[in-house]
């Protein structure tokens, strides 16, 4: 079996890769029956030089491997036919701007491994990149925060060498007492706590932070159960949440809630389109609506948070979003809310990102790519040789002519 590491070719370059070029020294070590090539790149966070100096082949033509790996979604141009493809395809919510790229893939008879659908037997996430997405998310939210008000200014995250760097950077600041929001409780909420862990910043209960002051910086993390309430009136049940969220209404703006004491929110927190918003543009132009600063990690276009209608990037993180007019204006603007969109944040470290994503895909995924499939590879593929699987079938009108 040959596996080949594909250059990044969606534009912008993505800098990340799934293998770093010990961890490809590790699987040709644990794997003996597999090779292993990589095509060279010169945007990669790895050079060239790197995956040589530790004996791994550069190779440009990928047509004579079995198994093509990468990051990114690939362009439809550079898809050979017939072969597996593991990577992003960002089509399992029928995003219109990858259509083709489904299109493509089964018009060429690919099988497509779609990391975000590698799920365990519960369906919980088993490899990504949310980790230093919501580290990076975090760092920025922080960032903007001392740049709104004056207070300070670090060095952004993609001129920090590694995460190492930014933490540093970190080290240097002192914060007001802010209260913080962080939604959610997967990989990405994990990886902000981290930042504000290194900030020392205190973790109070949904309670503290509702009903008390504090002489210091605090953060609160919520879960949807803190937030949605049942329409009917009933206890508030996970799996009805997560099956029937039209059937929950969400109070994080109504009335003395979190959106009144909140000053900065880092929204980490996956959303089902089904589900109420987390807050709507009407209770935005409430006098009671506090935050000033969104650090929307998720970055989902017109989704739970209505200021988020355009992304930013890592080279202009930042706009200024004014809720009366509804319209993108000055970015720390006092009559704005400042918001960060940024949807490739772990792109900011992409040498951490690489390695953190590289262990997982070593340890979880491969041994059940190259060897006996428990259930892994055949969740996570969305199509094989010309046909959508049976539990993506739910994607046809969106591959439809």
């Amino acid at each position: 079996m040959k596996i080949g590491l594909i250059r990044e070719e969606k534009i912008p370059h993505d800098k990340r890769v799934a293998f770093t070029p010990l961890q490809c020294k590790a699987l040709l070590k644990e794997f003996p029956g597999v090779q292993l090539v990589v095509q060279p790149s010169d945007h990669r966070c790895f050079t060239n030089e790197e995956y040589k100096m530790h004996a791994i082949n550069l190779q440009e033509d990928l047509s004579d491997c079995d198994i093509l790996i990468g990051v990114k979604e690939v362009p439809t141009d550079f898809l050979i036919p017939g072969k597996k493809y593991l990577f992003f395809s960002h089509t399992i919510k029928k995003q219109k701007h990858n259509r083709e790229l489904l299109r493509a893939i089964i018009a060429k008879k690919i099988q497509m491994i779609d990391y975000e659908c590698m799920v365990d037997q519960h369906e919980n996430r088993v490899i990504g990149f949310g980790r230093f997405a919501g580290l990076v998310g975090a760092y920025n939210g922080i960032m903007a925060y001392g740049l709104k008000y004056g207070l300070f200014n670090i060095k952004p995250a993609h001129l920090c060498h590694d995460k190492k760097e930014v933490f540093k950077e970190l080290e240097r600041i002192n914060l007001p007492n802010l209260k913080i929001v962080v939604t959610g409780g997967g990989r990405v909420a994990n990886g902000a706590m981290e930042t504000l862990g290194v900030l020392g910043i205190r973790k109070v209960t949904a309670f503290e932070f509702l009903n008390y002051s504090f002489r210091e910086p605090v953060y609160v993390q919520l879960h949807s159960e803190d937030y949605y309430k049942a329409k009917d009136g009933s206890d508030f049940s996970k799996s009805m949440f997560y099956h029937h969220p039209d059937k929950f209404d969400c109070h994080f703006a109504t009335g003395n809630s979190f959106a009144s004491y909140c000053d900065l929110l880092i929204h980490c927190t996956f959303w089902d389109p089904k589900a109420p918003v987390l807050f709507t543009v009407e209770q935005m132009r409430n006098p009671k609506f506090h935050i000033s600063v969104i650090a929307d990690v998720t970055c989902d276009m017109n989704g739970s948070i209505p200021s988020t209608i355009k992304a930013t990037t890592i080279e202009d993180k930042f706009y200024g979003y004014n809720p009366n007019t509804e319209e993108i204006d000055e970015a720390f603007a006092p009559s704005t809310i400042t918001v960060m969109a940024i949807d490739n944040l772990p792109c900011e470290l992409p040498r951490d990102a690489s390695d953190g994503f590289g262990k997982h895909l070593l340890e979880r995924v491969i041994p059940q790519l190259v060897g006996n499939d428990e259930g892994l590879i055949q969740r996570a593929t969305i199509a094989k040789e010309g046909k959508l699987m049976p539990h993506f079938e739910y994607l046809s009108d969106y591959v439809a002519d």
